[in-house]
């Protein structure tokens, strides 16, 4: 269902001296706002496969976040916190004049979306929150099981080369790219969108926030837990997760109790990215919602 169109408009917007590149699709009032995964990656992954919204009434806008795509990237580490990034998503909402937005945030851009909207709780009539968490420290306990399947030797390997600093050995490599086709994305070819959001991922802000790769979590994220804020956010929460999804279903279901008002999803047949992997499936879900709840 992806596909790769031209934007209708592309803006750069200034953020606190910096130049962040903005990419508007379709019209309207309904504005369906993208917070894209990595940290450090272009958009492109998100938009191409988001940008169908189109067909339905809406308006999407995606932007390359600072320090990937088409943005500026500085190089300087005190950058790389939600919190900044928070404001850099406020920032963009108001240059684009988008008022109340319906939120879609993706993976790291999940965390940033719930952080948005418990700072930012005016700028929202819905909440779509695809593949996250809201506790990191939960979210290890579910990688380190997830890890545990590829047996206890594997597990003793990839302790010993994380111990050592010795990530870069093709034997620990092998280990992450088992579990990213299992757990990031099952297809056996990854779509064009994801292969150059991929290709031009920024490795600073990523290892800054997150760590050197998606199943270690040692940067300035590792300790946010928003569970016992979620009850704040009011506006109705849409919650998809893939069944083989690194960020699991049981964190999923752990922001859906919390929150006052939310649906979940869960794709059987997919992991992280069930818009590129069930899209016959996973689209209808995430119209039916905004139809269905963003009036207000």
């Amino acid at each position: 269902m992806w596909r790769e169109i031209e934007p209708d408009e592309r803006r750069a917007v200034e953020v606190a001296g910096h130049r962040v590149v903005t990419y508007s699709f379709g019209s309207g009032d309904e504005v369906v706002l993208l917070l894209n995964g990595g940290p450090g990656l272009p958009c492109d992954y998100l938009r191409d496969s988001h940008s169908c919204l189109i067909d339905h009434g809406f308006r999407v806008v995606a932007f390359d976040q600072l320090g990937t795509g088409a943005s500026d990237r500085p190089s300087d580490a005190s950058l790389w916190t939600i919190t900044r990034y928070v404001e850099e998503v406020e920032t963009v909402r108001r240059a684009l004049g988008l008022g109340r937005v319906h939120l879609v945030g993706q993976s790291w851009g999940g965390w940033l979306a719930i952080e948005y909207a418990l700072t930012h709780p005016s700028a929202l009539k819905t909440l779509v929150l695809e593949n996250t968490v809201a506790d990191i420290p939960h979210l290890c306990g579910e990688l380190e099981r997830l890890r545990g399947a590829l047996g206890p030797e594997t597990v003793a390997m990839m302790q010993r080369h994380e111990a050592e600093g010795t990530l870069s050995h093709p034997e620990y490599q092998a280990a992450i790219t088992i579990l990213n086709h299992r757990h990031v994305c099952r297809l056996a070819e990854w779509p064009a969108p994801v292969v150059r959001s991929l290709s031009d991922w920024n490795m600073e802000p990523y290892e800054t926030i997150q760590g050197p790769n998606e199943f270690l979590y040692v940067g300035n994220i590792k300790d946010w837990n928003r569970i016992p804020d979620l009850h704040r956010i009011k506006v109705p929460v849409l919650i998809t997760v893939g069944q083989h999804d690194e960020l699991t279903p049981a964190c999923a279901a752990r922001m859906k109790h919390a929150l006052s008002d939310a649906e979940l999803k869960v794709f059987p047949n997919s992991s992280h990215m069930p818009f590129f992997e069930e899209p016959d499936a996973f689209f209808p879900v995430i119209l039916d919602f905004l139809k269905r709840r963003g009036t207000g």
